[in-house]
């Protein structure tokens, strides 16, 4: 039944992926909480944001937080460092392209007050946050404002 279940919601998801030029931002905005308990949804997003060519520095952004988040569902802890790295790569990538881009902070932020200590990435959570208090009046995205609670 559960089998069922999630081949129904992978479908679902699936079938909302497939728009053109690439995927909806707040499908993408609406799946970043979601990813963190389910390994699917992770991996679905990622194989989407991959493959989508339309993507920008904000999708760049959120790859990348995907890839940190599937680290999590991994098993083998060489792999686990690889995926986060890589992760931590797309990211941080994402911010030089566009450094004054809100979204990618809240990202960024997100990711690192989230990570384990001992990865070493937790080197812009003050910057960000100091970006992210003076500047969230002007978001709009219902996820967005839902994220920013959530971290500051």
């Amino acid at each position: 039944m559960k089998f069922v279940q999630l081949l129904l919601v992978t479908s679902i998801a699936l079938a909302s992926f497939c728009k053109e030029p690439g995927i909806d931002l707040e499908i993408i905005r609406a799946n970043y909480q979601k990813a963190i308990s389910n390994k699917k949804l992770c991996q679905t997003m990622i194989e989407n944001l991959n493959s989508d060519n339309d993507k920008d520095s904000v999708k760049l952004a959120y790859l990348g937080a995907f890839q940190t988040i599937w680290a999590k569902h991994t098993i083998n802890p060489l792999s686990k460092f690889a995926t986060f790295k890589k992760g931590k790569k797309n990211i941080e990538e994402a911010v030089k392209l566009d450094p004054k881009n809100l979204e990618i902070r809240i990202i960024r932020l997100s990711v690192q007050t989230n990570c384990p200590s001992f990865l070493g990435y937790r080197n812009s959570i003050e910057e960000d946050k100091r970006m992210i208090q003076s500047q969230n009046k002007n978001i709009v995205s219902v996820y967005l404002k839902k994220m920013i609670s959530d971290l500051i």
